[in-house]
């Protein structure tokens, strides 16, 4: 059955859009292909795409072309239903929301911004347009200044009039500052006509509502002269700096955007300092108007100061005329403004249950699209959280992805590092870090403990006591030593430091599980259906046979840890008895050891890659397998091949490949790639959260 929902909000302001985010989201977790569809749009302006659409389509990687995500313009609606009347105008919409349906697993409506001068009116539209499409209803309540009688007001109203066309399966009352008390107690007396009405309530954050250095770029037509990394910079509010600069400090605050004239270097100058000082709050940036540019000299000094420097923005309006602007600048969410999105997800994971909501809206579906293996990872992490240690705390990515990690509830993050440079560059980039705990081991009370320990676990081999202080004060020592102490449940290195630096320590001290002699790794490859698992692609050369049954027994048990049912391919370039060599002889051994070692797995070799994947192939080469043709895990005969393999089939299929992931020690350490993204460190603590978890 083809599946829809048709979010609309009572009013304008709601909060529509992150509503929207966090329903794609939850979707994405249990639905297959998921089209977003607006029946009616703003007028793009300067030919750019409808906001929220963009949002869904960049964010969600939807695979649909954005000329068939909506039906109308206003100006084309209200123009057809002036000429017309509405029964022409939900024709065209019904039949652009059909021809989706016949394409995708589910349809996300979204209805209109109520930017016109009739809200009633608005409302019953989108209720019609709802019933025609035979969608159930999320009804988004904006409730920020409003009082508990004007809420419940609103949503008695809303729900009796939505209810006379289509079905309410939920109402949120989003952007709300009113006391639990007051919450709890709007959850009664409120019926969907199938029992107790869902509804739920999230708090207002002035993050999701604040705009960015871009929006406001975007609204003055401005060009950044310095800055451009920091365009999601965000603007909480604004001064209008016309004072001598000894006055004009007391008015800094955080997130402020500093209005000044093109040639006032003075106040240039001073918000500069104010910046780069611990004792200021972190300043947005500065718009410098009249189209006045500073000296060649003062910009090649604001610029010398890297990623440190200062935001400028340089308007050709009047210094009056820009505030006017800035004023009226709207806040909205940007698919790569990653510290929005994350926020507006985070409330809504956390204040809906999305479970219960799920169960209203979707039927589970089959297929396992990378979307949903990443929200599913997410849900494992957040269900049982864990303390996960980050070595390289003052890297500036890592730093970004503590802050998603914070917003999205998937973790307790422990930073090592210098405690001042850490706080102040989490501050000078705008995030939000106060929950995580900060270390710096050359002033932890463990520092003597840890080092005495080590240099117990090491002094057979030579170590001494001095030289186990001074590698104890190495970050990714003390990690390790912190997940071994139990401290920590796990630890993530490897943005900075070299693949061995990072795992080097775990082979000392934490060691392999009780029964395996060999550490390995697997990756995570995310196909636009399903999840298969790759190993040994990073770590072991040339495996013995003997360690290649260990591999692939370690790769099936992973495998379960991430909810993948393992059907191991043990690979080489012959398929059965169909070829001879040492190469295929290890092989054949290798399966043979695996499946006497673990009787309980489906287990089969040798095969080729296209014997194991592929159905059709596997009914001439390996008729009789239980594997052949529908292989989840696959298990390469040596590291040349599976690296190689891997990135073949992340390039060529557009795979999204998690990992290494390493296995096989008794606590989960795992590695970075130095060229690591934001979101590969987000999924790699994700990831070692859920193996820290399935260990105990």
């Amino acid at each position: 059955m083809k599946q829809s929902l048709y979010i609309t909000a009572t009013g304008p302001q709601s909060g529509k859009s992150a509503i929207a985010l966090g329903i794609m989201q939850l979707l994405s977790g249990v639905t297959g292909k998921i089209a977003i569809f607006r029946p009616i749009i703003a007028i793009p302006q300067l030919d750019d795409k409808d906001p929220d659409i963009n949002l869904m389509l960049e964010y969600f990687k939807l695979e649909q072309n954005y000329a068939d995500t909506f039906a109308y313009t206003e100006e084309e609606a209200y123009e057809l239903i002036a000429q017309q009347g509405t029964n022409a105008l939900q024709e065209e919409i019904l039949n652009k929301f059909k021809a989706l349906q016949a394409s995708y697993d589910f349809v996300v409506c979204l209805g209109t911004d109520f930017r016109g001068k009739d809200p009633v009116f608005e409302f019953n539209l989108n209720a019609e347009i709802a019933g025609n499409l035979n969608a159930p209803v999320l009804l988004v309540v904006g409730g920020k200044d409003m009082t508990l009688p004007e809420i419940r007001q609103t949503i008695q109203t809303s729900m009796m009039d939505m209810s006379k066309t289509c079905d309410v399966v939920a109402t949120i009352i989003n952007r709300v500052s009113l006391s639990r008390a007051e919450l709890d107690s709007l959850r009664y007396g409120f019926s969907s006509g199938k029992g107790p009405a869902l509804i739920y309530d999230i708090p207002d954050d002035p993050t999701l509502g604040s705009p960015t250095l871009s929006d406001v770029a975007r609204c003055l037509d401005a060009e950044f002269l310095n800055g451009e990394h920091a365009t999601d910079t965000l603007v909480s509010n604004f001064v209008i700096a016309a004072m001598h600069a000894e006055h004009f400090l007391s008015y800094l605050e955080k997130d402020l955007l500093v209005i000044t004239p093109g040639d006032r270097s003075d106040i240039l100058l001073t918000t500069l300092v104010a910046r780069l000082s611990p004792n200021k709050p972190s300043i947005a940036g500065v718009l410098l108007t009249g189209g006045i540019k500073p000296a060649d000299s003062i910009m090649e000094l604001i610029r010398s100061l890297g990623s440190l420097s200062l935001p400028i923005l340089l308007t050709q309006h009047h210094t009056y005329r820009a505030s006017q602007f800035v004023q009226n600048v709207r806040g909205a969410i940007e698919p790569t403004d990653l510290r929005k999105v994350n926020t507006a997800l985070g409330l809504f994971e956390h204040y809906v249950d999305g479970k219960m909501l799920a169960s209203q809206l979707a039927e589970k579906s089959s297929r396992v699209t990378p979307l949903m293996f990443e929200y599913n990872l997410l849900a494992a992490a957040r269900q049982k959280k864990q303390r996960i240690v980050l070595c390289e705390g003052e890297e500036p990515r890592i730093l970004e992805a503590t802050d998603i990690l914070l917003r999205r509830d998937a973790a307790d993050i422990i930073l090592l590092g210098n405690v001042q440079n850490i706080q102040s560059t989490a501050s000078k980039m705008g995030l939000n870090i106060a929950a995580a705990t900060i270390i710096d081991p050359s002033n932890s009370p463990d520092y003597e403990d840890y080092a005495n320990s080590y240099y117990e676990f090491r002094k057979a081999k030579g170590m001494t006591q001095e030289r186990a202080h001074d590698i104890m004060l190495d970050a990714t020592y003390y990690g390790t030593m912190m997940v071994k102490k139990g401290a920590a449940d796990g630890m993530v290195s490897g943005a900075i430091n070299t693949t061995a630096h990072t795992i080097r320590p775990a082979f000392e001290f934490i060691k392999t599980k009780p029964g395996f002699s060999v550490v390995s790794s697997v990756f995570l490859m995310c196909l636009s259906d399903r999840v298969l698992v790759f190993g040994d692609c990073a770590v072991n050369p040339n495996p013995t046979a003997a360690q290649l049954a260990e591999i692939a027994i370690t790769s099936a048990h992973t495998a379960q840890v991430f909810g993948i049912e393992p059907r191991v391919a043990m690979l080489s370039y012959s398929t059965g008895s169909s070829g001879k060599g040492a190469d295929v002889d290890v092989v054949i051994e290798a399966t043979k050891l695996a499946q006497e070692k673990a009787p309980e797995l489906l287990i089969e070799g040798p095969l080729q890659y296209d014997a194991a994947i592929d159905p059709t192939v596997a009914k001439t080469k390996a008729p009789n397998s239980k594997v052949a043709g529908k292989a989840t895990v696959f298990i390469f005969p040596d590291l040349n091949t599976g690296n190689n393999t891997y990135k073949a089939v992340q390039r060529a299929a557009g795979a999204i490949a998690i990992g290494p992931v390493l296995q096989g020690l008794k606590k989960p350490v795992n590695d970075l790639s130095r060229g690591c993204l934001v979101a590969d460190i987000v999924n790699t603590v994700i990831i070692t959260a859920i193996q820290a978890a399935a260990e105990k």
